[in-house]
């Protein structure tokens, strides 16, 4: 895995972890990033450090003392977000374009689904009026 930090047009700036850097590549080059902030499609790296482990100097027969950082704001927001959607919706995984269809058209039960779709499919949606917005998390059985 790599973390990036990201900047949009606007001049938002986030982090933004991926498989590799041929994936993030990958991903740009289709023009599939968006800001996490803003929704905005122009992203590009931004410059960053090199995250260089530091160790401090190790007295004997002490433990070693692990600093941390305050989480960030946008990562707290993201996890409270992930915690709501899946309290309160139901994951449908690949058939997200498909069972929102049958939910809009009343051949399923009214419910908050969550899930995957390929762009084309979501576009189909919003063209169809089906109201569907893209989330920015990824489901858990894709993030581990």
């Amino acid at each position: 895995m790599i973390r990036y930090t990201l900047k949009c047009a606007d001049g938002h700036s986030f982090d933004s972890w991926f498989k590799s850097a041929e994936a993030f590549e990958a991903l740009e080059g289709r023009g599939m990033l968006s800001c996490s902030v803003c929704g905005g499609g122009a992203v590009q790296k931004a410059m960053m450090a090199p995250g260089v482990a530091k160790s401090a100097p190790q007295r004997e027969g002490t433990a070693p003392v692990k600093l941390s950082q305050p989480d960030n704001p946008m990562e707290e927001a993201l996890k409270a977000l992930r915690k709501h959607v899946e309290e309160n919706s139901t994951y449908v995984g690949g058939n997200f374009a498909s069972e929102a269809r049958k939910i809009h058209l009343g051949e399923a039960p009214d419910r908050l689904i969550h899930g995957e779709a390929k762009p084309e499919e979501a576009k189909a949606l919003i063209e169809d009026g089906i109201p569907v917005a893209p989330l920015p998390i990824i489901p858990k059985s894709r993030s581990t």
